[in-house]
């Protein structure tokens, strides 16, 4: 399976709900719940109004379009990283995943996925 390296240096955050912002952003990730409105973004792009976040992440995704039927794909990743000690912040979109990790964790995750025969390349 192929992973592909965001190029992005990312940030999980929350929102004031009467805040407004760009969706012209190009990345993002947007979750709204009864309790909350989280966003994850590249940092140099995190809106002004948030009312927590945490910088520091990067990310990869599974490269290719996934089909609903495939069961274990993000578990197989989570299990890996969490041999390393590894936390993960995870999304996923209708065609793949896409795993976080912290900024200073992302070379010893690509390099234990690699050892469990994923292939890595970088974001063109």
């Amino acid at each position: 399976m192929e992973l592909t390296v965001l190029n992005e240096a990312l940030t999980v955050c929350k929102l004031d709900p009467d805040g407004d912002f760009d969706l012209d952003c190009k990345l993002f990730f947007l979750a709204k719940t009864a309790d909350e409105l989280s966003l994850v973004c590249p940092t140099e792009e995190t809106p002004e109004f948030t009312t927590a976040r945490e910088d520091g992440w990067r990310g990869f995704r599974v490269s290719g379009t996934m089909e609903f039927s495939l069961v274990g794909i993000l578990a197989g990743i989570a299990d890996i990283l969490a041999e390393q000690q590894i936390s993960i912040f995870a999304v996923s979109t209708y065609d793949t995943d896409y795993i976080l990790v912290k900024q200073e964790n992302l070379e010893k995750a690509l390099k234990a996925l690699a050892g469990h025969g994923y292939t890595v390349r970088q974001d063109s």
